[in-house]
């Protein structure tokens, strides 16, 4: 069973608040989950994150995997780090194709169709 740290939307219509829970991956969003983990708001001014730190790491330590948004709520919460920004490396271009120098020699030779090669 792939355990996904992840959070499950509570709250009204327009006024969202967040259970940051345990759950198996095939679960629905808002479905079953295995355990609360905590909470996040939002709204709040600044946002307000509240998480039970020995459970979280527990989870961590069983394999869980965070998703996108629980991993940025993690390392705001100062409970896993975050790994350096590493830019990928440009992709080379294949080299060109060589010109034969013997294809460009002989139509520098041949003259072109209506010119006469007599003057």
């Amino acid at each position: 069973m792939a355990v996904k740290i992840r959070l499950t939307r509570m709250g009204d219509k327009k006024s969202p608040f967040y259970r940051v829970v345990a759950a198996d991956s095939r679960c629905a969003r808002d479905g079953n989950y295995i355990e609360n983990l905590g909470t996040y708001n939002p709204l709040k001014e600044p946002f307000e994150i509240n998480l039970k730190e020995d459970r979280v790491q527990y989870w961590l330590s069983c394999g869980a995997q965070p998703t996108e948004t629980a991993k940025e709520l993690l390392i705001k919460a100062n409970l896993i780090k975050a790994k350096p920004y590493v830019a990928p490396k440009p992709k080379q271009m294949p080299p060109a194709p060589k010109v034969k120098e013997e294809t460009a020699e002989a139509t520098e030779e041949a003259p072109a169709e209506g010119e006469s090669s007599a003057e």
